[in-house]
């Protein structure tokens, strides 16, 4: 491997070269006035992976943004790869915070800083420059590989969500690999093994039909603001938990070798409270807060509006009031049956004198790879060989729903090997990706490749 590894360092300039190229586009899948820029990025995508020898590319259209697939056939007897990123970007706002501009690659101290740098394009692109490294130095690959790049992921992921039940057999596959996530710490190697899944609500309380005179009427009418407190209140308990019929029934507890794992990650409280602006740390009783974070299940209000928000005071009632409500869900939770949950709670404790309408949004499937799957394992060495040292395993909090999906629809292991960190400020300004983790992310890929042709 040295000598593929000296092959990247010496074109380090020229590949930084083509990620700013790549970074430059302005893929935001959310904003419509992006929507040819956008694909023309999964355009620019395909043609790159035509230029570094990639025998098979196509780009799908879809009623959103396009899907780029390439496939390049290894020895007959070698398992399938597929790799999944994504080529779309969050939206930039506030533009006035970021240093240099979003779409003007810069690197500074070590880091390129770009929006879509760690979130997706960085990591994706380690990737493509693997396969270009092997095609070039060996004019062939250790194993079979696919790509799918799709241009929704900051979306929910519709158009891949659509299409990916009619081509399954496009995507017949023995592992996937996705880099669209990050590592504990860095210079420590690490892999998430579990993702959280998502259910979304919205919640419209109206009382009265207009605003209403608090002193002419306070007290006669339900006020849609304290009824919407009361209902949020009673979802949780003293303890932090979750009061919804059933909700923490089919959570799968973590088991002894977890634990353990949760041990050796590292953990300063003072830091993680310096760095939250947190007086203190809070949840669920019973568990830490790395547990908390990435292993149980939550409610969250995530937006809560109603009545007078002027300077001042203005005795109102209002007419109306709103919440939105997210549950990240773990392992073995269905979110059909947590939102079933969701709208019964609502149901029976909102008060007759006021009209409540609950709006579901998306949501997503929880993931989990079992610690002992080999193509995890074999991640694991990978990591290790590049970073010098043991990777360590831990879940994730957020969610990529796609990856249950992708999971569920090739039944084939799903290894989450990312490389970003979480200080890189993915989905804010001045988004940015640690160069040393660049080349560790190809680094890695390369090794990756050749450990999964071994019998």
């Amino acid at each position: 491997m040295d000598a593929l590894f000296k092959v990247v360092d010496d074109n380090l300039d020229r590949i930084l070269e083509e990620l700013k190229t790549f970074l430059r586009l302005e893929s935001i899948s959310a904003d419509p006035a992006r929507k040819q820029a956008t694909a023309d990025t999964a355009g620019w995508l395909a043609e790159h992976l035509k230029h570094i020898g990639m025998a098979h590319v196509e780009v799908f259209p879809t009623e959103g943004h396009p899907l780029v697939f390439a496939h390049h056939p290894g020895p007959a007897d070698a398992p399938t790869v597929l790799i999944y990123g994504h080529y779309d970007v969050q939206p930039v706002d506030p533009l006035e915070l970021w240093t240099t501009p979003p779409f003007e690659p810069t690197i500074r101290d070590g880091k390129i800083y770009a929006r879509g740098t760690t979130d997706d394009k960085g990591q994706l692109f380690a990737h493509v420059k693997a396969l270009e490294t092997l095609l070039r130095e060996k004019g062939e690959l250790p194993v079979s590989v696919k790509l799918i790049f799709e241009g929704e992921e900051e979306i929910g992921s519709g158009a891949l969500g659509k299409w990916l039940p009619d081509h399954k057999d496009l995507l017949t596959c023995d592992l996937v690999v996705v880099s669209d996530s990050s590592m504990i710490a860095k210079g420590q190697p690490s892999i998430q093994y579990g993702l959280r899944g998502l259910v979304y609500f919205q919640v419209e309380v109206e009382g009265p039909s207009g605003d209403l005179h608090s002193g002419s009427f306070g007290g006669a009418v339900a006020n849609p603001i304290n009824v919407l407190a009361d209902i949020l209140a009673s979802m949780k308990d003293e303890n932090n938990k979750v009061t919804l019929p059933g909700f923490y029934d089919d959570v799968l507890p973590l088991t002894d070798e977890e634990l353990a794992n949760y041990d050796k990650l590292p953990y300063d409280e003072a830091e993680f409270l310096q760095a939250t602006g947190a007086e203190a740390t809070f949840g669920e009783a019973g568990f830490t807060s790395l547990q908390r974070m990435s292993a149980r299940p939550t409610l969250d209000a995530n937006g809560i509006w109603g009545g007078f928000q002027g300077e001042g005071a203005k005795t109102v009632l209002p007419a109306k009031a709103g919440l939105k409500v997210s549950m990240r869900l773990v392992p073995n939770q269905d979110p059909h049956k947590i939102a079933d949950a969701f709208r019964a709670h609502i149901a029976k404790v909102a008060p007759p004198a006021a009209r409540v309408k609950v709006i579901e949004f998306h949501g997503g499937l929880p993931f989990i790879c079992p610690l002992d799957e080999p193509a995890l394992q074999k991640a694991a060495a990978a990591l290790k060989t590049v970073y010098g040292k043991d990777c360590l395993f831990s879940r994730e909090g957020g969610s990529i729903p796609i990856v249950a999906d992708i999971n569920a629809a090739l039944h084939q292991p799903v290894v989450l090997m990312g490389f970003g960190l979480n200080s890189e400020n993915a989905h804010a300004p001045n988004e940015h990706f640690d160069l040393e983790n660049f080349v560790g992310a190809i680094k890695t890929s390369l090794t990756y490749l050749h450990l999964l042709a071994e019998k």
